[in-house]
């Protein structure tokens, strides 16, 4: 038996603040992951947030991801501070800094590695996003996309940079599968803006420095105010912040996420599992100092899908 199907948009608006807990990625990196949580487990098809740093990685190795697998997902870099080498399967080698982002889509499988280059700047600090795939477009051919430079929009003092989807006529060239936004807010001390947001997306929103007041709420980095849907315009007063907003249509295809992988059952989770161990599907990561990130293993109960409410299904 399966629980009732999600409910629609419901128009009502919400203020339900979530703090982050820290999570080890890698040896050297600790990240604060923000979504999925329990109560709130996607915001539009965003399904994942980690938030790294600020870290002084002056004279340390910063990050170090070995190569390691997805299927069903798109990932996104933002970075506030420091630069990323980005290795995958496909050949591509890019690194990433801040103003730019790096868009992989995994489709159907793609391997790929994530790593401070050798010469780093002495900090490190931003966001590493997930996207889940529709059904539609979840069994398709892996690609990377590297874009210089997105729309910047002005508002006064305040800097909104439009990193996916699009905001007050400006839209990123990152190719999605599904009507979202990601947008970074940068407001000196005292600044103040008015975003214009679409009543159909729920939206959530996050600090990556300083202090900010959203919806009543003083925010500050270390958790995610999600803030439901039916809003038209979202009020942001700054103390000196850089904000991160989140929003999209709600994703109501229920969800298998374990380890790199999202998926729809169990059992694709077991093949990819499998597929990864046999060296078959993904491909393989060159330049990349250190061998691959070995699967976990499997859980001794199946998986069930989740939808973006945290109800099982199966």
């Amino acid at each position: 038996m399966t629980n009732p199907p999600p409910p629609a948009v419901t128009g009502e608006p919400t203020s339900l603040l979530l703090p982050g807990h820290d999570v080890p990625l890698g040896r050297y990196t600790t990240v604060r992951r923000l979504l999925p949580q329990r109560t709130r487990r996607m915001v539009g098809a965003w399904c994942f947030v980690d938030h790294f740093g600020p870290d002084d990685v002056a004279g340390r190795p910063g990050m170090r991801v070995p190569p390691h697998p997805h299927t069903g997902l798109q990932t996104v870099s933002w970075l506030v501070e420091g630069e990323i080498l980005h290795r995958d399967s496909l050949g591509n080698r890019q690194s990433i800094v801040p103003g730019q982002v790096n868009l992989m889509t995994a489709g159907h499988g793609i391997a790929h590695s994530e790593e401070s280059p050798s010469a780093h700047p002495p900090a490190m600090h931003g966001l590493q996003l997930w996207i889940a795939m529709p059904d539609a477009a979840r069994h398709g051919p892996a690609r990377f996309e590297h874009h210089p430079s997105v729309p910047v929009l002005r508002d006064g003092a305040a800097e909104i940079t439009v990193v996916v989807g699009d905001l007050a006529g400006a839209r990123s060239p990152a190719l999605v599968h599904t009507p979202l936004l990601g947008a970074e807010i940068a407001l000196p001390a005292g600044a103040a803006t008015r975003l214009p947001l679409q009543p159909a997306f729920e939206y959530a929103v996050l600090v990556l420095t300083g202090i900010a007041e959203v919806d009543g709420a003083t925010l500050t980095p270390g958790s995610v105010l999600y803030l439901g849907d039916g809003r038209s315009e979202l009020a942001i007063r700054g103390g000196g912040a850089r904000l991160f907003l989140l929003g999209g249509e709600p994703f109501d295809e229920p969800l298998v996420m374990w380890w790199n992988f999202v998926a729809r059952s169990h059992d694709e989770i077991v093949e990819a599992r499998e597929d990864w161990r046999s060296g078959r599907r993904f491909g393989t990561v060159t330049g990349y100092d250190g061998g691959p990130l070995p699967a976990p293993a499997m859980p001794t109960t199946r998986l069930k899908p989740r939808d973006r409410h945290g109800r099982t299904f199966g």
